[in-house]
């Protein structure tokens, strides 16, 4: 990009694509977008872009419309990004604030990333600045997303107690950590949006907590489990419906 344009928006729009996509073995997890927009014209020039590479049913729309400053061209630009390109991105994030365009998440071959990232730098003229951390979404990867099933793993209500179900599905995920003995994993726990934030962050912290204990009961490695909380961060469906909520109250299960 050209280093001498000094312009900036620090408080321009600050629209957000979000999607989080399993492997495509497993089935499709809806693209949630959020942020703010100038005008209804830019909403619907990003939204049909998305409808168009996504299927209108597998979108979920929260994008609203405020009196925030873009740079000029600024929805053509975002539009320009959702292609073919970006749809090989699983697990991922892309954030558009201003001029600054952050993209990360996961492909399937060591030999997409450099690709996906230069051809998506070339959709941005100035004076956007484009950032990607993308990384292999290997084959152990692939063994511990068929072994979730894209299941939610559940606990009893407001509690880390794995509820029965929970502890069926983990048994399966034993069996899943076995076949890539060795690697280390990353559990992350995640909740809806119901209630207060930070007693949501210490339940998503203790929730993959007991998870991991679980699953050290089960024989696998203390060393080789991590956990992380997020609370209601990162949503992967609409928190204003009763199964967006349940989709957001789930554990993932990341190999290092």
């Amino acid at each position: 990009m050209n280093k001498r344009i000094k312009q900036h928006y620090p408080q321009a729009l600050a629209a957000l694509l979000s999607f989080c996509l399993s492997s495509a073995l497993l089935a499709q997890e809806p693209v949630v977008i959020e942020g703010a927009v100038p005008n209804e014209a830019a909403k619907q020039e990003i939204l049909g872009k998305l409808y168009a590479a996504y299927g209108q049913a597998n979108v979920v729309d929260k994008i609203q419309v405020r009196a925030v400053t873009a740079p000029n061209g600024w929805s053509s630009a975002v539009s320009n990004l959702i292609t073919e390109d970006l749809k090989k991105v699983r697990q991922g994030r892309l954030s558009v604030r201003g001029a600054q365009v952050d993209l990360i998440g996961k492909v399937a071959q060591q030999q997409d990333i450099q690709p996906t990232s230069a051809r998506m730098q070339s959709l941005l003229p100035a004076p956007y600045r484009f950032s990607a951390q993308l990384s292999v979404n290997a084959a152990e990867q692939q063994i511990i997303d068929a072994a979730l099933k894209n299941r939610i793993i559940e606990f009893e209500s407001g509690s880390a107690v794995l509820a029965p179900s929970g502890i069926q599905i983990l048994d399966e995920m034993a069996a899943a950590l076995n076949k890539v003995a060795g690697k280390k994993v990353k559990i992350s726990g995640h909740t809806d949006s119901s209630g207060d934030a930070d007693r949501n962050l210490a339940l998503s912290q203790a929730r993959a907590a007991a998870v991991k204990n679980y699953l050290i009961s089960k024989a696998i490695p203390a060393g080789n489990l991590s956990t992380e909380g997020f609370g209601s961060g990162q949503p992967v469906a609409d928190n204003a419906t009763a199964e967006g909520r349940r989709k957001n109250r789930r554990i993932e299960f990341e190999v290092l």
